[in-house]
């Protein structure tokens, strides 16, 4: 485990999870995904700024970030780890975390989608599941180059 974290680098994970936060707050901008999402979830798009107290702005931006920096820092111990068998390059980094963000965390999450459309309509849960995923899947992978270039 010490030779693990030996490889480990905090502030290519740092870094890795603020890109990941902006790529998501692009992903879901009102220019990009967010209408299309929110048309798949079967709920109007605000026409107006939806208005939140401190405590739930700061929990839905803090809860984002931290979620990103949780995603990232768990990829960051498979690239440490992998760094013990091999060197890892940024496309070897790229890889994993395109693997792992498809394969674990993709996957994990496409039955909880489809069963949870309040209408039914599978079709439309799909469409939330591809854009709520492929931010993750695009972040990753990102993440995952950073975090294998960052030696």
């Amino acid at each position: 485990m010490e030779q693990i974290f030996g490889q480990y680098n905090l502030l290519a994970v740092l870094v890795s999870s603020v890109i990941c936060f902006i790529i998501g707050a692009v992903w879901f901008g009102p220019k990009t995904f967010y209408p299309i999402w929110m048309k798949a979830l079967g709920r109007e798009v605000p026409k107006e700024r939806v208005k939140l107290s401190g405590g739930e702005t700061f929990l839905m931006f803090g809860g984002t970030y931290l979620a990103a920096l949780i995603q990232v820092a768990t990829l960051g111990v498979i690239v440490a780890a992998a760094r013990l068998l091999h060197p890892v390059t940024w496309g070897h980094g790229m890889f994993l975390g395109f693997i792992f963000s498809v394969g674990l965390g993709a996957f994990a999450s496409l039955s909880h989608r489809m069963f949870a459309q309040p209408d039914g309509k599978v079709y439309r849960s799909l469409k939330v599941w591809l854009i709520e995923v492929g931010q993750d899947v695009v972040c990753l992978t990102i993440a995952g180059a950073i975090l294998g270039a960052w030696s």
